[in-house]
Parts: C-alpha cells; sequence; structure tokens
C-alpha cells in the first residue's frame, strides 16, 4: 500500500490538511495511476457519512491483505480514498466547514475558485484517470433502504458491468441539473465506467450492510481481472428506473410507527404502518400500500411531517 497526497489545503486553526488516496497494486507516489483497467474508491464526500468511511477502512483492510498475498494482477492497481472532508467529521458538520458548501455539487471543479471546487478539480484530475469508479454516497432521503448501485442516464451508463457488483437492484435515473455537479456524472461523462452503491446507511454504522458492499466491491473488482480474488454468492440484478417507483406519503404529522421491513413482500391493501398523536396517543392515519410489490425506502424517523415520502414501493409487475 501506497499514500498519496491528492490535495492539501491551509485551515483556519489547525494548520494543512491532506487528502489521501491510498493505493494497492500499480502506480507511483508523484504520478497520476494509468494502469489499465484499475479502480478508484471513493468514500465520505459528507462530515455525516460515518458508515462510507466505515466501509471504505473495511475495503482498506482486504485490498491490504490481498496485494500482501500477491493477488492484486500485475499492472492493476486499486485507489480508496476514504474521505474528502476530514474536517466536517472531526466537527460532526454535515457540509464543508467554512462555507456550508457540498463537495459533490462542485464537480468538475474550478483550480481558481473556493475551497470544494478547487478540491472537486483537483480529485476529478486524479480520478478521470482510472478505467472504473465506484462511489459511496448517502441516500438523498433519510430512512432504510435497501442496498443497490445507482447509476445516472447520460448515454454512458453500462448497466451490465453494474450487475457484476452482485447487488439486488440497479436503479436507473434521469440526471437533474443539479446532479451535472456530482461525481458520478462527471466522471461517467470524462470516459470512466462510474458506479454509487449505496448502502443502506448513512450517519449510524449497520455492520450488515457494511460487509455487503465490501463484498460487492470485492466481487467487481474480481470479475474485472483486478484482483484474484474467490467472489463467491451475490445476486442477479434486477435492473429499474428509479421513477417507476411508487411514493407513499404521509397524511398527518405525529409519531410513526412502522410495522414492516425493507425487502419485504406486500400486497395492496396491507397495512405499513400508523401515524400517532404525539400527545394523546391515538391512531392519526393508517398507512396501507397502494399495490403489489416490494418496500425499497422506509423512513425511520420517529416523528414525521406531514405529505413526505416515508416509503418507496417497487411495484410486482408479474403476478
Amino acid at each position: 500500500m501506497r499514500q498519496k497526497i491528492l490535495f492539501s489545503y491551509e485551515t483556519p486553526f489547525s494548520g494543512e490538511h491532506n487528502i489521501y488516496g491510498y493505493v494497492y497494486g500499480a502506480g507511483t507516489y508523484s504520478e497520476p495511476i494509468r494502469a489499465e483497467h484499475s479502480a478508484a474508491i471513493v468514500g465520505a464526500m459528507r462530515g455525516n457519512e460515518h458508515q462510507q468511511l466505515y466501509i471504505c477502512s473495511r475495503l482498506s483492510k482486504a485490498l491490504a491483505e490481498i496485494e500482501e498475498e500477491g493477488d492484486i494482477v500485475p499492472g492493476k492497481a486499486v485507489m480508496v480514498v476514504p474521505t474528502v472532508n476530514y474536517s466536517s467529521l472531526n466537527a460532526s458538520h454535515k457540509y464543508w466547514l467554512s462555507d456550508d458548501s457540498d463537495i459533490n455539487r462542485e464537480f468538475p471543479g474550478n483550480p481558481a475558485g473556493p475551497a470544494t471546487s478547487r478540491l472537486a478539480y483537483s480529485l476529478m484530475q486524479e480520478l478521470k484517470t482510472f478505467s472504473y469508479g465506484i462511489q459511496f454516497p448517502s441516500y438523498y432521503m433519510r430512512g432504510r433502504f435497501i442496498p443497490h448501485v445507482r447509476m445516472l442516464k447520460t448515454g454512458h451508463e453500462s448497466t451490465n458491468l453494474a450487475n457484476l457488483f452482485g447487488l439486488p437492484f440497479v436503479m436507473l435515473n434521469t440526471a437533474r441539473s443539479f446532479e451535472e455537479g456530482t461525481l458520478n456524472y462527471n466522471w461517467q461523462m470524462s470516459g470512466t465506467e462510474a458506479f454509487s452503491l449505496y448502502s443502506g446507511g448513512t450517519e449510524r454504522i449497520h455492520e450488515e450492510y457494511a460487509e455487503m458492499a465490501v463484498s460487492a466491491v470485492l466481487r467487481f473488482l474480481s470479475r474485472m481481472g483486478i484482483i484474484r480474488y474467490n467472489s463467491m454468492g451475490g445476486n442477479i440484478s434486477t435492473v429499474m428506473d428509479e421513477e417507476d417507483m411508487l411514493s407513499v406519503k404521509s397524511d398527518a404529522a405525529g409519531f410513526f410507527r412502522r410495522l414492516t421491513r425493507i425487502n419485504s413482500e406486500v400486497r395492496k391493501g396491507d397495512l405499513l404502518g400508523e401515524i400517532v398523536d404525539p400527545m394523546d396517543g391515538h391512531m392519526l392515519s393508517e398507512v396501507r400500500s397502494p399495490s403489489d410489490g416490494i418496500i425499497f425506502f422506509m423512513q425511520d424517523d420517529p416523528l414525521i411531517y406531514q405529505n413526505i415520502t416515508i416509503f418507496r414501493i417497487i411495484k410486482k409487475i408479474h403476478k
């Protein structure tokens, strides 16, 4: 393993900070890694992405052991960037400390711009040299969901390669205007095969999902001929458009009692949960399934507001 500085910046109170990449296999300290069929893996971009950082630490440990055994294929390389936002992680702050900007909206970056834009530019110059890019972002809604691979529909996406992770679902989503500033979008547009792996958690560590994510990445690297690894298990992924899912919204505010779990099959009319008055405890609303399907996402806050998405359901196509 070799440590590489990808970006350095000065902070007002704690001096210089460096963003590191940890390289396994081919590559040098000073030059971009251009080994054929290499992969870059990026973890936490925000200060609350503890699950993403944890997955990268587990993945780094596994890759170090694989490298020690001589099982990274000669001429190949894997770089892991556990986090690009040390300061916010240390301060338990979600976004960049000085200006509250979101790094994952700054790509491809500007070398003469503010700190997060300069950081995004430096990362992009390094990361676009890789054949494959894997990112562990946090889900845009708070709650529990089935681990999956997500790809933006840019015209450069490859669902066949996404299937090689062996996760239950590959979700396709039309790129919205704000997503043109994300790492995944710019990776794809620069010619890298880019994948976002959503691991089922953000602020709290979920061991089972972390293990699933690590196994998925090692399975992909093995199937792409980058490492030698016994990649047993995995799923035959179902590819679907995220826009085809049903959203179930709350029609009242209060305590949310969940009566089902993610990845559970439900039938139309099944009772999924109840919304309870927080003052006197009487039931304000029953939440029922509008269709046969599978629970993909479920809100997990104890108190919820009115008119927010509390479930997302994958509609059952074949009866």
